[in-house]
């Protein structure tokens, strides 16, 4: 049987109980780990288990739990099998038919959302963005049009990138950036994006694990494509394509560049003349 178990110092009772009674825990730093074992009185036995070495330790056990032992899977921080390897040991437990329970703890990702003051009814954890800005943009003009928060992880050293396409990609909406969740030096910081932007950018790379969480887009926002053209249409006939585009493109939440191709497409299906860009 394989329990998840997250290493935190707010621990509940019940992963207490759990280290206890497991007969080994597989943890990322057994070093880290034998502090909160400490802690708490426990003496069961540990073994390593992360993403060096996971496909050798991966089959030693789950024979150790085909022949009937508890193994408890602990992470250094955060809530087990989110971002990390440990969802690999439990779907190898299931396909073996070995039972799977968890002892919920703090999770970054709900703790985060709920200090954002941001709408918590219906989100979207999308993990860590690609590390290069390419990447990234992709990545955030697939999320642009869903309709609810986004929670994401980033590295200290990609914050200020990464809020600099979020605010570009997504628009103005609002934001928050949450470090070092749950433990001693915890911080949120609130804005828009283009705010939380130039603020990180005028700053050295903050320390420790970062989650961002941006608010939905506002219902105004989700115009069809239909509505789209005929603003971006009406905008023609007395601005320019370039201001034209920026002034929908902060209306709209939706990329500039998007805008800006629309635009160019239209002008050229009317047959009228190119506006100029200025």
């Amino acid at each position: 049987m394989a329990t998840p178990i997250g290493n935190l110092r707010d621990i509940t009772l019940r992963a207490v109980d759990a280290l206890k009674d497991a007969d080994v825990i597989a943890c990322e730093d057994t070093r880290h780990t034998a502090k909160l074992l400490h802690a708490h009185g426990i003496s069961t036995s540990m073994t390593p288990y992360h993403d060096h070495n996971a496909d050798r330790a991966r089959p030693i056990l789950l024979e150790r739990m085909r022949r009937g032992a508890v193994v408890a899977l602990v992470s250094d921080a955060g809530t087990p099998l989110v971002a990390d390897p440990g969802f690999k040991l439990v779907r190898a437990c299931l396909a073996d038919g070995i039972d799977v329970t968890a002892a919920p703890g703090p999770s970054a990702v709900l703790a985060a959302l709920i200090l954002s003051g941001l709408p918590t009814d219906r989100f979207l954890f999308a993990g860590f963005l690609p590390s290069r800005s390419v990447g990234r943009r992709k990545t955030l003009r697939e999320l642009n049009d869903v309709k609810a928060t986004l929670v994401l992880f980033e590295s200290p050293q990609r914050i200020a990138a990464a809020l600099a396409d979020l605010a570009e990609i997504l628009g103005p909406r609002d934001a928050a950036v949450v470090r070092e969740m749950t433990k001693m030096h915890e911080e949120v910081r609130r804005g828009t994006l283009a705010d939380l932007a130039a603020t990180f950018a005028g700053e050295a790379a903050p320390k420790g694990e970062i989650v961002i969480i941006v608010g939905p887009p506002a219902a105004g926002l989700m115009t069809s494509d239909a509505d789209l053209d005929a603003t971006i249409l009406d905008a023609l006939t007395h601005q320019s394509l370039r201001d034209a585009s920026a002034m929908i493109a902060a209306a709209t939440g939706r990329p500039r560049r998007d805008i800006y191709a629309r635009a160019l497409a239209l002008s050229a299906a009317r047959g009228g003349s190119r506006p100029a860009t200025r």
